[in-house]
């Protein structure tokens, strides 16, 4: 088929021969602005009148005539699932396309509405947050300030572009992870624990481990001062300096080798360990890692008159053993004055001091607020398969054995993501679907209009509600209707929902 029409006109002829739908590809100019109005024969698309989801659960599948969204000859929009939207929907800007995902929306608006009750904010667990129907719980709930644990199922695994959009979706101290990592229950019950309690850096260090610190220093100083002794550049094998080439090349072996390890540092002076053990103390050794701290800014800064060329660390660590230096208070406190005020210096280490976090907030998402599950196809035949398999342990065991791994991952992460909430005594919900012996939440007309708030394009171009889109305008090619419902018929179809547009 001809890349582009004359004439405008659309093409009603079937495939050509030698052509398969994997052949036909949206053109370029989807992507580009019509032409202007002084050229007539440039091609220009046709208005888009209708949109519709692509209905996998029929054999063969079809378009959705459930899932649609249709502008009526008066102008009004008309959903597949719910009749007539409210008039004002106009108002909104939300795109017709956007409109096809009005139940998954609202699914997960109704979700929302049945575990987050009386205002209360916390934890909300999400298993398959790809998919619409839980993307839009875990957006929705995100945006009511609520911190979510999303998981993404096997089939989006590895898509690192939908892994960082969701990312930026989710608000911290919420977080996005992947259905291998949720497969292990340890990890995601460490994850959501942190998620919920707030990740306090400060907990992590111990002023009393500030012994062990220097204790461990001094060995590693003296031990290098042993391997690498002055004289001999550091980190050379001495085997480099040993001659092994033929006698003819004695002369020149000396002076090659000294320029080549002439790039190297040099090694470190000796070191007393009865001396190093007892005068390098922690007051010392703050000292000389404030050293460290100078330099380092010096040469950052480009500060010639700061930087010292003749920066040694083993000669500062001898001559601070044998003579140690007097610490000044901003050491030992560790504090900056800053308006009158005098503050810690957060994440600033020093083995006096804990200064971890100090002065900045730490995050917390509150108490489980319960877990939305979406359903994927691996998730629905895992589910049923171990319904069916009978009571005992051993029974619903074999039933698994028989599962490809996908089906398994499936259903190992979302039962971590289910055990969580019911340890808690809180709810779980399905969206998008029937799992056994699980609730299928079903939206109400208060959802229904608070997914289409969601939706609602901002002043500022954003809104809570965002998708994945893929778009096929048959109102242009006729054949590009075909074209969806063979790509959404793929294995792995992707992070998108695909959409025809008439």
């Amino acid at each position: 088929m001809s890349a582009m029409p004359r004439n405008g006109n659309t093409f009603d002829e079937p495939i050509p021969e030698g052509y398969t739908l994997d052949s036909v590809k949206p053109p370029k100019y989807w992507s580009m602005p019509d032409p202007p109005e002084e050229d007539p024969m440039a091609y220009r698309r046709k208005p888009v009148t209708s949109a519709h989801a692509i209905d996998l659960t029929s054999n063969p599948p079809k378009i959705s005539l459930k899932d649609s969204a249709v502008i009526t000859p008066d102008g009004y929009v008309r959903h597949g699932r719910y009749g007539d939207l409210p008039p004002e929907i106009a108002e909104l800007g939300i795109p017709l396309e956007y409109l096809v995902l009005l139940h998954p929306a609202a699914e997960g608006a109704a979700a929302l509405r049945h575990i987050a009750k009386d205002g209360e904010k916390g934890t909300v667990l999400v298993y398959a947050a790809g998919e619409p129907h839980a993307m839009s719980a875990a957006q929705l709930a995100s945006a009511e300030r609520h911190a979510v644990v999303a998981v993404l199922s096997g089939n989006h695994s590895g898509n690192e572009d939908l892994f960082d959009a969701l990312k930026s979706i989710i608000k911290e101290p919420g977080t996005v992870i992947s259905e291998e990592f949720a497969c292990v229950k340890t990890y995601v019950r460490d994850l959501v624990h942190d998620t919920m309690k707030g990740e306090d850096p400060s907990t992590y260090y111990n002023a009393a481990d500030a012994d062990g610190y220097v204790k461990d220093f001094q060995q590693h100083a003296i031990e290098y001062a042993q391997m690498f002794p002055e004289g001999i550049p550091a980190a050379v094998d001495p085997e480099q300096y040993k001659f092994t080439g033929k006698e003819k090349d004695r002369k020149y072996y000396k002076e090659n080798v000294t320029a080549y390890l002439s790039q190297f540092p040099q090694g470190a002076p000796a070191l007393n360990a009865a001396t190093v053990k007892s005068n390098f103390t922690k007051e010392q050794y703050a000292a000389f890692k404030a050293k460290f701290g100078k330099q380092t800014a010096a040469v950052i800064s480009a500060d010639k008159e700061v930087i010292d060329h003749d920066f040694s660390p083993p000669k500062l660590m001898r001559n601070m053993t044998e003579v140690p230096e007097q610490v000044d208070d901003y050491i030992l406190d560790q504090k900056h004055a800053f308006g009158g005020d005098e503050l810690f210096i957060p994440y600033e280490f020093s083995p006096l001091q804990n200064n971890l976090g100090n002065g900045l907030e730490t995050l917390k998402g509150g108490p489980i607020l319960g877990a939305v599950i979406g359903v994927t196809a691996e998730l629905k035949t895992a589910a049923e398969a171990v319904a069916n398999a009978g009571e005992s342990l051993k029974a619903k065991a074999e039933a698994l054995q028989f599962l490809t791994e996908a089906e398994k991952n499936a259903f190992t992460a979302a039962r971590s993501i289910m055990a969580l909430a019911q340890e808690a005594g809180k709810p779980v919900v399905v969206v998008g679907g029937q799992l056994p012996g699980l609730e299928t939440v079903i939206p109400t007309e208060e959802d229904i209009q608070e997914a289409l708030v969601g939706m609602e394009i901002e002043e500022d171009g954003t809104s809570r509600l965002n998708y994945f889109l893929q778009l096929y305008r048959a109102s242009d090619y006729p054949i590009y209707e075909d074209y969806a419902i063979h790509r959404a018929s793929e294995e792995l179809p992707g992070p998108r929902q695909i959409i025809v547009t008439k």
